[in-house]
């Protein structure tokens, strides 16, 4: 499973620094590096784009994992350098941006988009599988979720746009509820789709979301 991320424009990145003068910038070692959003190399290249509009950059890591509980020793092996920084650019997913945010009080901003949680089902593709909505219809869908693959989330089965099993949205991407019935199909469960599921229940998810473990 990986945050899949994207780089934001460079634009917004200057933006977002406009009160910064001098720039510490902070990578991942785990997802922005094997996606080529925050690794060593994408940081460095950060770095020439700051120094290239007159930014000071005091310094740079790469973070083994950002999103980790060592991150705060990481930050505390270069607190040198970061004091010598207005601000902290963190090339990871919003997860690292806040971790990093918890242990340094210098304003941390995030040089990537998060995207969605990624689980690799084909050789270099990532899929979103789960919306984590908790409200879950697994059990009703053969195992592959509508809220997540079907683009307008449909619960009760495939809208009126679907072409010889591929989705309206999507001519390259197969419809959802194709796969879903294909899937009863061969379980011998198809009496499932008489089911009718009720509208999504959006209450189902305090945001933001806690979880006291005993």
């Amino acid at each position: 499973m990986l945050s899949v991320t994207e780089q934001k424009p460079f634009e917004e990145i200057k933006e977002s620094l406009s009160k910064c003068k001098s720039v510490y910038v902070i990578g991942c070692g785990t997802c922005a590096t094997e996606l080529h959003t925050g690794g060593k190399a994408e940081v460095l290249e950060m770095k020439e784009k700051l120094e290239a509009e007159g930014k000071t950059v005091p310094g740079w890591m790469v973070i083994p994992t950002a999103c980790d509980e060592l991150t705060k020793y990481a930050l505390e092996s270069s607190e040198e350098e970061i004091n010598k920084a207005d601000c902290l650019l963190v090339m990871s997913c919003s997860y690292g941006v806040h971790q990093v945010g918890q242990f340094n009080p210098k304003p941390s901003l995030p040089a990537l988009n998060t995207l969605f949680i990624g689980k690799e089902n084909l050789e270099g593709v990532l899929d979103e599988v789960c919306s984590q909505c908790g409200d879950c219809v697994l059990a009703w869908t053969g195992g592959i979720c509508p809220v997540t693959s079907c683009p307008k989330g449909l619960l009760n089965g495939p809208c009126g746009g679907t072409n010889n099993g591929k989705c309206e949205v999507d001519s390259e991407k197969d419809c959802a509820w194709t796969l879903i019935y294909n899937r009863l199909k061969d379980q011998d469960r198809l009496d499932l789709l008489e089911k009718d599921q009720p509208p999504k229940n959006y209450q189902a998810v305090v945001k933001p979301g806690r979880l006291a473990i005993n």
